[in-house]
């Protein structure tokens, strides 16, 4: 909504699209500018040799947790509370505590 006002505050502004070449010359032809990207991309993207991989650490912020046991299960199934309206999986408490 605010861009549509803003759009309409402003009137028309034609739109120049400019992209500075190897060289550092101004490209301004429409199939120069989209032959410019293309080629952009293709050295960034496809890339045939790596000389360097250097390997990384992973830190997470959530702490590694082992799978709970069957014990732990039992007992958190036995704490659910019956009468409740069913969580986001749509499942009632009831039938998850006689189907254990």
């Amino acid at each position: 909504m605010y861009r549509g006002i803003s759009d309409c505050k402003k009137g028309y502004q034609p739109r120049t699209n400019v992209v500075k070449d190897e060289k550092g010359d101004l490209v301004t032809d429409s199939h120069s500018i989209l032959a410019w990207w293309r080629n952009h991309y293709s050295l960034l993207l496809n890339v045939h040799g790596i000389n360097y991989v250097r390997l990384t650490e992973i830190h997470t912020a959530e702490p590694l947790v082992s799978e709970p046991s069957a014990f732990e299960v039992d007992f958190a199934i036995g704490k659910l509370k019956i009468h409740k309206p069913p969580g986001n999986d749509q499942i009632p408490e009831e039938l998850i505590k006689v189907g254990g």
